[in-house]
């Protein structure tokens, strides 16, 4: 009993003693980045999740200025490696698959964050070079009004038989449009080394003439040129609440099957405000961090651990739909098959258009 008692009590001690190193090396990092006075980004602009609320809140609370430039993720990897020790960027937002190519290329720097733990190893790097902090799931958002008889489709088998205009967007430069088609794959048995079922659900809609070039945006949506877009779903929200009748709009995870991907920060190895970079990281991974991601419609990567106000919840979809969803398993395969997307799909996909 008493052995049970001492460990017990090793153990909270051990605890304390982590929560307080914790809580002094945070009072550190906060000092540290209140002497740099500035956190400046790329790719993390303000009507995107709602990173507006982040650089508002590190302002008010730590005095941090702020400045972003919109960029590509291959195109802030590609600044971190050219600029080096003349660094303008500290810290930068890329999907997923980006991550790992920063890390490989050595122009970012670790930093776990307090909340590291519940964090699910599929979306982190061991050694706190990224974490995913919102998901992205591929989803339909649909036009119901325009559907010419059809049934709204709630899973990729649906799109063979609609008569409603599809759109996936451009493939060979947009990470939605890639990761559509892996989704769809995913949904038919394929994976990240194999697209073909994708490929082939997607060469059937051209042959019917029902694949449209167009973009999946509020703009083509709103002017009827696509019925049904393939879309990350905080993509697909956000387009709905600024539609002129949101309540023409649903968007939905395919039943069949999607892919969850994400967005992870990486920190310049170069940069001139590392420890607000650091800190920056710190507060996104923070519930009031996550909380400012889920008011702009991006899935917080701790959700579970979250309680969410209940308007914001309202907006987001139900967890229910995101039964079988599949992160990506094989990150060096999809590297590879997504750089090889573009030529395959111009050459048994684009070829079919009527």
């Amino acid at each position: 009993m008493k052995k049970l008692f001492l460990a017990s009590l090793l153990g909270s001690t051990i605890a304390m003693c982590t929560a307080a190193m914790a809580a002094d090396d945070l009072k550190t990092l906060e000092a540290a980045a209140k002497a740099e006075g500035a956190v400046n980004s790329v790719g993390m602009p303000d009507d995107w999740a709602n990173w507006k609320g982040t650089w508002e809140d590190l302002a008010k609370t730590y005095g941090l200025k702020h400045i972003d430039t919109d960029m590509s993720s291959a195109q802030e990897i590609a600044k971190f490696a050219a600029e080096k020790d003349n660094a303008s960027a500290d810290i930068g937002d890329v999907g997923a698959a980006f991550g790992p190519i920063a890390v490989k290329q050595g122009v970012v720097q670790p930093y776990k964050p307090t909340t590291w733990a519940q964090v699910p190893d599929w979306a982190k790097d061991k050694d706190g070079n990224w974490a995913l902090a919102y998901t992205g799931t591929i989803a339909f958002i649909v036009n119901k009004k325009l559907l010419h008889g059809s049934e709204a489709p709630t899973k990729w088998a649906d799109l063979k038989t609609g008569k409603y205009k599809v759109s996936i967007g451009d493939v060979s430069t947009a990470a939605q449009a890639a990761n559509g088609v892996l989704a769809a794959a995913l949904a038919n048995g394929g994976d990240e080394k194999n697209l073909q079922p994708a490929l082939l659900l997607f060469a059937d809609i051209a042959k019917q003439g029902r694949l449209s070039m167009a973009n999946p945006t509020i703009a083509t949506m709103e002017k009827g040129e696509i019925e049904v877009g393939v879309v990350w779903d905080f993509n697909g929200l956000s387009y709905k609440a600024k539609m002129a009748n949101p309540d023409d709009y649903v968007v939905l995870i395919p039943s069949d099957g999607s892919v969850i991907s994400g967005y992870t920060t990486i920190i310049n190895k170069y940069a001139k405000n590392p420890n607000a970079a650091k800190l920056t990281r710190e507060y996104i991974f923070s519930d009031a961090g996550q909380i400012n991601l889920a008011k702009g419609n991006a899935r917080p990567i701790r959700a579970e651990h979250l309680t969410l106000p209940a308007d914001i919840k309202a907006k987001l979809l139900p967890n229910e739909q995101y039964k079988k969803v599949t992160p990506i398993k094989d990150a060096d395969a999809w590297e590879k098959t997504s750089k090889a997307l573009p030529q395959k799909w111009n050459e048994e996909v684009i070829v079919n258009m009527q």
